[in-house]
């Protein structure tokens, strides 16, 4: 089994973030995005669209991350990570929506304006990526995710997680952008909620997230 991919990319995460809770292991196929790799003919024959992750399966091609960690989920032996309550397996999709739909890209849109954004900019792949948003764009951002995480901090205070009572594929979904949020300046938005933060620190805090979850630091 291999994952085509970067150890820092938030997408990558999610599949070694699974990978991990399992206890299991893929080759990672380094594919970086800061070098344009992602775009390259090449890697465009196993994911048409230029993007990683792609998980490759005795043959069997994969791409899109959400897809891919629901598929190992279900593939691997090791703990569970789908509620096997339908109600419950219900709300960790919903909550995996709220992440595609509500989290990740006005996160990403904090990430351009932030430092590791100076990182990503002096990189050969900077010009496959937008720019960096203006104090409208960034102001709206955080409006968002305002949003997003007091619905999540209602929740988490009745509740350990998202789902409810376990660790589910729905935490690992919203773990990347949330570190990459903390790397762009983008705490506070976490740390003024405290059901929030307290779930944050939880998960945070695995053994299994503070192996896999490494963030871009330095140019490749």
């Amino acid at each position: 089994m291999k994952v085509y991919g970067t150890a820092t990319s938030a997408c990558t995460h999610k599949v070694l973030m699974v990978l991990a809770e399992k206890n299991q292991h893929a080759e990672l196929v380094e594919v970086s995005v800061l070098q344009g790799q992602d775009k390259s003919p090449e890697h465009r024959k196993l994911q048409p669209f230029g993007e990683i992750p792609v998980l490759e399966d005795d043959g069997f091609l994969l791409y899109e991350s959400r897809a891919i960690i629901r598929y190992l989920d279900h593939r691997l032996p090791g703990p569970a990570l789908t509620p096997d309550d339908l109600r419950l397996r219900g709300l960790m999709e919903q909550w995996i929506s709220i992440e595609q739909s509500y989290v990740s890209g006005p996160v990403w849109d904090l990430v351009r304006a932030g430092p590791v954004y100076e990182i990503i900019r002096r990189s050969p792949g900077a010009k496959f990526l937008p720019p960096p948003p203006d104090r409208n764009a960034i102001a709206a951002a955080r409006g968002e995710l305002a949003t997003a995480f007091d619905v999540a901090d209602a929740t988490l205070a009745r509740q350990q997680f998202l789902a409810g009572p376990e660790f589910s594929l729905a935490e690992v979904t919203w773990l990347p952008y949330l570190q990459y949020l903390v790397a762009s300046n983008g705490a506070d938005l976490i740390d003024a909620r405290p059901n929030l933060a307290r779930w944050w620190r939880e998960i945070s805090d695995r053994p299994t997230w503070r192996r896999v979850g490494q963030v871009l630091e330095r140019p490749e």
